[in-house]
C-alpha cells in the first residue's frame, strides 16, 4: 500500500494548487492513522508541512506555511487534500503524503510510513 500524492505543477509565485492524496490499496491506511504532507527541495532533507486527525478536526502545520496552506480530509473518499496558496519560489519541492499511528504533532518523517512517488511543486515566474 503506498500513498499517492497528485496534483503538482508549475505556478507562478501567489499561485494556487490543491494537492490531493489517495490510498493506492487497503481504505484502512487512512481512516485509522493520521496523515501528513512533507516536502523535499534539491539538496534538502524532507521537511514536515502539516498533518491531520483521524477526524479531521485537529490540523497541525510548520510554521512557514500556516495561513498559506490548509489541510482536510474527507474520509468517505479516501482522500486528503493540501490547498496551497500565495505560493513562493522557496515552496519549491516534492511533496509527499504519509501516514503514521502517532499524534498530529509527530513530525519526525522516520514514524511514517506508506510513501509514495510524490507530486512536483514549482513556483516559478
Amino acid at each position: 500500500v503506498q500513498l499517492q500524492a497528485s496534483g503538482g505543477g508549475l505556478v507562478q509565485p501567489g499561485g494556487s494548487l490543491r494537492l490531493s492524496c489517495v490510498p493506492s490499496g487497503r481504505a484502512y491506511v487512512f481512516t485509522d492513522k493520521v496523515i501528513a504532507w512533507f516536502r523535499q527541495a534539491p539538496g534538502k532533507e524532507r521537511e514536515f508541512v502539516a498533518a491531520i486527525s483521524r477526524n479531521g478536526r485537529r490540523t497541525n502545520y510548520v510554521d512557514s506555511v500556516k495561513g498559506r496552506f490548509t489541510i482536510s480530509r474527507d474520509n468517505a473518499k479516501n482522500t486528503v487534500y493540501l490547498q496551497t496558496n500565495s505560493l513562493k519560489p522557496e515552496d519549491t519541492a516534492i511533496y509527499y503524503c504519509a501516514a503514521t499511528p502517532n499524534d498530529i504533532q509527530f513530525r519526525w518523517s522516520v514514524g511514517y510510513d506508506y510513501w509514495g512517488q510524490g507530486t512536483q511543486v514549482t513556483v516559478s515566474s
